[in-house]
């Protein structure tokens, strides 16, 4: 059974879990509970069997504002223990989503800044309507986005990294799709659509597949190619080959018949 969530909403049907940031009064702000709401959906998610994919989207008209003004008031009176206590919670809270099993899709139907773009970034494909504004606003708080660093960085590279963290210009969807951010920006009567097509590829592969693939993006990306590094490829390749997955898939294409997955 699903945890209970007061500021997500977590549906799960015909194999597609949806995760819905539901704060926009707040614009879908972070405070220490939806952290830790999100970091428990993710785990529960990337363990149930029956979840092939996970779409992560927001209500109302901003994706995330990134910290709720209400939790960085508290987080001013914090000693120097409790402030690094909380950043681990929200580093915690990125890597669960980063290292989860199952593929991940974010849909930015509005603007998303600092932290949330962090979230975005840890997804495994990000869509945005185009009308979408993104910001890394932190210095201009005296701050940096430390935390969401590790996955913004990859995201958009650093180059990009170097000019967006250290002006805390605004950008739109046109340009996160240059940068890579986002891999597409379409028209927000389009955004749902999109989203759809790619989850219905997602459930149409192997589910073992698809998760080792994840896998080997996030281990091969960057990495030089040694001898160790070509021997471990090969590896992958003949065990995936071996499992049952693989060798069904082999036998339904030569038989041209649907694999077992979606019998």
């Amino acid at each position: 059974m699903m945890s209970a969530y007061s500021t997500l909403l977590v549906n799960h049907a015909d194999s597609v879990a949806t995760v819905t940031l539901n704060r926009p009064d707040v614009r879908n702000a972070f405070n220490d509970t939806s952290i830790a709401e999100l970091t428990t959906a993710f785990l529960e998610l990337g363990a149930n069997d029956t979840v092939r994919a996970i779409v992560l989207n927001a209500s109302g008209v901003a994706f995330c504002a990134g910290a709720d003004l209400n939790w960085m008031k508290q987080m001013a009176g914090y000693s120097p223990t409790e402030n690094l206590a909380d950043a681990q919670c929200l580093a915690t809270m990125l890597r669960t989503i980063y290292f989860c099993p199952k593929p991940v899709v974010a849909s930015v139907q509005g603007d998303c800044y600092a932290g949330g773009m962090g979230l975005v970034a840890a997804c495994d494909i990000a869509l945005a309507a185009d009308h979408v504004n993104f910001c890394l606003s932190e210095v201009k708080l005296g701050l940096i986005p430390a935390t969401i660093s590790p996955y913004v960085i990859k995201a958009m590279g650093e180059n990009a990294a170097r000019r967006y963290f250290l002006t805390a210009e605004r950008f739109n969807a046109a340009e996160a799709m240059r940068i890579g951010f986002v891999q597409q920006a379409v028209p927000a009567d389009q955004l749902d659509a999109t989203v759809a097509a790619i989850v219905k590829a997602l459930v149409s592969a192997s589910p073992h597949a698809v998760r080792e693939a994840k896998r080997l993006v996030r281990d091969i990306g960057g990495a030089p190619v040694t001898d160790a590094l070509i021997a471990d490829t090969a590896e992958r390749i003949a065990a995936i080959r071996a499992s049952d997955e693989g060798r069904e898939g082999v036998r339904s294409f030569l038989e041209k018949r649907k694999p077992g997955w979606l019998a």
